[in-house]
């Protein structure tokens, strides 16, 4: 039994993991899909005081509240950023790092910083200390039902969390098992998956949908995660 620990992306919060996380526990294993502070059910919490560092511990939190070890660690879309500073930080805690359409970044890096050139996010009217959802038709989405749930589910997240860059000392280097999962329609994080998939330390995959691989390929994303298991 392997032990998961899901960290969703901007704007949505764990809802994004309603069709992975039974399928996980299902095949056996323990789910723990932590909603970070200022979104989704966590909205309420929403401050200008927010940034990556908050998300870090929301994570770091949770593993040491219920006293995890072994973790396949997974961080989705800007959930990279956060899963490599909780990597970091408690490195003896993590036995495999999974991104899944991810950013992957290295010290110093933040999210606004590897975003492609000409790429900008739209500020909420009249508050600036907040990012916009991106519109379902940027992400390519066709499924009525995935466009409803983005529709429904998104809202406004903390750009300090964007903008702040990660601080890393080197520990996360001591976590040997690396995954990277890409997502082609569209490819929007090729530049990462280039980065890795001619490393002897990382598996590589790749699968033909939006960057919500979770929810438009749950059994096929499901078989892949068990790869991910030390």
């Amino acid at each position: 039994m392997a032990t998961f620990v899901l960290v969703h992306g901007s704007w949505a919060g764990s809802v994004v993991w309603r069709e992975l996380a039974p399928r996980l526990r299902k095949a056996g294993h323990d789910v723990y899909a932590p909603t970070l502070t200022g979104i989704g059910a966590r909205r309420h919490l929403l401050s200008r005081e927010i940034d990556l560092n908050s998300h870090i511990q929301d994570v770091t939190g949770v593993i040491d509240d219920a006293d995890l070890s072994d973790i396949v660690l997974l961080g989705n879309s800007y959930g990279g950023m956060v899963i490599t500073g909780v990597a970091d930080r408690v490195p003896e805690k993590v036995a495999s790092l999974v991104y899944l359409d991810a950013f992957l970044p290295e010290n110093g890096q933040s999210c606004l910083s590897l975003l492609p050139p000409g790429v900008r996010l739209a500020a909420v009217l009249g508050e600036d200390w907040l990012a916009a959802p991106i519109p379902s038709a940027s992400f390519g989405f066709k499924r009525p039902e995935l466009i409803a749930l983005w529709d429904g589910k998104s809202g406004p997240h903390p750009l300090a969390t964007l903008t702040q860059p990660v601080q890393l000392t080197g520990a996360i280097g001591s976590v040997k098992q690396k995954m990277y999962i890409l997502a082609t329609e569209p490819a929007r994080f090729t530049q990462f998956y280039d980065k890795v998939k001619n490393d002897p330390g990382w598996m590589v995959h790749t699968l033909s949908c939006t960057t919500f691989i979770q929810l438009e390929m749950p059994d096929e994303l499901t078989a892949i995660l068990l790869q991910a298991i030390p």
